[in-house]
């Protein structure tokens, strides 16, 4: 069955109605590009939402998955496998600032795992339930499970699950200083933060920021949580988005791009909570099973090399350059920012509210693009996207700009 109309059918039959998708059905996809059910081709300018980081049908992720596929698939953690070993000990060998790795199936997951770990950790050190909390950030984005909803500091994420998990506080993002009023207390063990928000709109932490956090956890002697579920894996022209701002965290938090799209999340651990957890504190059934590290292995690998970094920062000026250009024309952007391939448009305030119309602009122009809220236009291509993909892809953003920006206000496709 191709019919779009007739899958979508289906899929409002049968799937919780918790997605509203596009009226198209994605059928294949090689490197940067993608193809309908019908045939149509689309420039992928947002990658699986940040996962598909090396693109579709890279030929060594799929040898990877299939050469791991003929030897083990499953074994639970009762037992060792050679393939989930190998992949922690390239993490904590990459990271620098790890020694130990949880392993899981997604970046809630991996979240979840840092906040019992910050729980458990605080506990070791005769902390009394009142004094374990979790500080996070207004606009920051977590996880869907119910305490990594609670930590996202967003009403939206959060209405009608009540009662809501306790011991999470929350600050504004970039204001070192309602961190600082937060903690001063002494009742906060970690703080969990994205060095980039991503679905809070694109928005990077400035280095003051970052820095003074650090700072803070060392005074107050709590955890600096780093959540890189959306901006690490090269996303930001470094490995981990810590090193590009040189501050060295007590855990970081992965998915998404670590599997290059086979679902995988990690958790690393520094030396300041390592042995935090032990036996049967936590686990995960399916964490780190030999199909997913095999191919996660061979996505570090490819990820990390000074190849695909270079071509991030390439690749991200150009978008920018590009994105500068068609504003010049239109003027529809208020503000661009982001780093590396992980790039925020901030609609006009004039244009608030319209970036959903622009993303189906975007695809009957042959398109696939992200938004973080209603105002924000959200680049995350694959990290080795080229040169073609790039130029090709802003010409078809730009025609739909231009299609936009001349229809009627609230004419939508």
């Amino acid at each position: 069955m191709t019919d779009p109309a007739k899958l979508h059918q289906l899929s409002e039959r049968y799937y919780l109605p918790v997605y509203r998708p596009h009226r198209i059905v994605l059928d294949r996809g090689q490197g940067s590009r993608v193809w309908d059910s019908v045939g149509r081709e689309y420039v992928d300018f947002g990658a699986g939402i940040a996962v598909n980081a090396l693109g579709h049908a890279h030929p060594a992720l799929i040898a990877a998955l299939t050469a791991q596929a003929e030897k083990l698939w499953h074994t639970s953690n009762v037992f060792v496998s050679a393939p989930p070993l190998k992949l922690a000990q390239a993490l904590v060998d990459a990271a620098g600032f790890a020694e130990q790795v949880f392993f899981c199936n997604s970046g809630a997951e991996a979240n979840e795992a840092a906040i019992k770990l910050a729980r458990q950790w605080a506990a070791a050190q005769g902390r009394a339930p009142g004094s374990r909390v979790i500080l996070t950030f207004r606009g920051g984005f977590h996880g869907r499970t119910l305490a990594t909803v609670t930590a996202t500091a967003q009403p939206k994420y959060q209405a009608g699950f009540e009662p809501l998990p306790g011991g999470f506080r929350y600050s504004d993002f970039n204001d070192l200083e309602a961190a600082e009023a937060a903690m001063a207390a002494g009742d906060v063990c970690a703080v969990l933060i994205e060095p980039i928000q991503g679905e809070g709109g694109v928005t990077p932490a400035s280095d003051t920021f970052l820095h003074g956090l650090r700072a803070l956890c060392d005074r107050h002697g709590a955890l600096l949580m780093l959540d890189e579920i959306q901006c690490g894996m090269g996303r930001t022209g470094t490995l981990f988005a810590c090193d590009g701002y040189g501050v060295r965290p007590d855990v970081v938090t992965l998915a998404k791009a670590l599997g290059a799209g086979f679902p995988i999340g990690a958790m690393l651990v520094g030396p300041a909570a390592v042995g935090a957890m032990g036996f049967g504190q936590h686990g995960s059934t399916f964490g780190g099973n030999p199909l997913a590290a095999a191919v996660a292995l061979v996505a570090l690998r490819e990820i990390s090399s000074p190849a695909v970094l270079a071509n991030v920062a390439r690749q991200a000026q150009a978008l920018r350059a590009g994105l500068d250009e068609i504003n010049r024309e239109l003027g529809v952007f208020g503000e661009i920012r982001g780093r590396g391939l992980m790039i925020g448009a901030q609609l006009q305030p004039a244009r608030s509210g319209e970036a959903g119309t622009v993303l189906e602009r975007c695809l009957e122009h042959g398109l696939l693009l992200l938004q973080a809220g209603p105002d924000v236009l959200r680049f995350v291509p694959a990290l080795n996207i080229g040169d073609d993909d790039v130029a090709e892809g802003l010409q078809r953003l730009r025609a739909a700009l231009q299609v936009h920006v001349a229809a009627p206000r609230g004419d939508a496709p």
